[in-house]
């Protein structure tokens, strides 16, 4: 069988990467990484710093065109496709360092990310009266569900860049979801909390995964979730409980893949990444 015909028949696969290599001059970020993501799945990817993982997720989401390999979403080869696009396609992500409009109050960075889904020319949109106002009131509906969800209504209307660094990150993640994906990248959500907003991230992500049924029926991402994630993550003690595969990366090569309890036991693993992490 063919990589064009596997591509097509296995329809268990969202995210096929094929043979990935990226490098910067003379380093190689990536070499020769295959990874499936399929549907129906939390993939977390591990590793030490500087192993390649966040470079994977810009790549899956056109922030970085390999030299080599292919990318496939749904089928589509997106590995030199524009972010912009990617996004359009239903790929959407958080960054390692937070990236809001930190000018913006919760509720407009929320919006912002609505921009994708509007329909509404500038002409219609400035006029504001008939389409337009109805095309508003229901995104608005979608954001005001994402913050409830969220539990953010307490700051809905506060200016990000004045927000605890939990509260931003949890932002983040609502501005995410506020693009309505199929796909789910969360580059390090967790990094810099204490243990209680730890807790609190790995339960939206659990949530968002499973999704809330008719808690939200008038809200497609939060009544049928996010059936595919990918975490980027160093809290071993999350990624055990929350993942249902692991991938781990070291010096930009996949060293071992596996289901928590396999990768908890592998001995490579034990001495590239839990020997350095402890």
């Amino acid at each position: 069988m063919t990589t064009q015909q596997t591509v097509e028949t296995r329809k268990d696969v969202k995210i096929r990467i094929e043979n990935l290599t990226l490098s910067f001059g003379g380093v190689k970020a990536l070499s020769d990484v295959s990874i499936d993501v399929g549907k129906n799945e939390i993939l977390a990817i591990i590793g030490p710093n500087g192993a390649g993982k966040t470079c994977i997720l810009n790549c899956i989401n056109g922030f970085y065109k390999p030299q080599e390999g292919n990318i496939y979403f749904d089928g589509q080869n997106i590995a030199r496709m524009r972010p912009d696009k990617i996004t359009k396609l239903g790929i959407a992500r958080t960054f390692q360092n937070i990236e809001l409009y930190s000018g913006l109050s919760t509720l407009d960075n929320l919006m912002a990310a609505r921009h994708i889904l509007m329909k509404q020319t500038t002409l219609s949109t400035a006029l504001y009266f008939g389409p337009a106002h109805r095309e508003e009131i229901q995104h608005r509906k979608a954001v005001e569900d994402i913050i409830d969800f969220l539990e953010i209504e307490p700051i809905r209307k506060r200016v990000v860049g004045a927000l605890p660094y939990g509260m931003r990150k949890r932002v983040e993640l609502g501005r995410a979801l506020a693009l309505e994906p199929k796909v789910l990248l969360l580059d390090e959500p967790m990094a810099g909390m204490n243990l209680e907003e730890k807790e609190d991230i790995a339960r939206f992500i659990i949530d968002i995964f499973e999704g809330q049924g008719e808690t939200y029926p008038d809200t497609p991402i939060l009544r049928d979730g996010v059936n595919c994630i990918v975490l980027v993550e160093h809290d071993m003690g999350v990624v055990m409980d929350i993942a249902d595969r692991i991938i781990v990366l070291d010096f930009g090569r996949k060293i071992a893949e596996g289901t928590p309890e396999e990768i908890r036991t592998n001995p490579e693993v034990i001495a590239a990444y839990l020997g350095k992490e402890s």
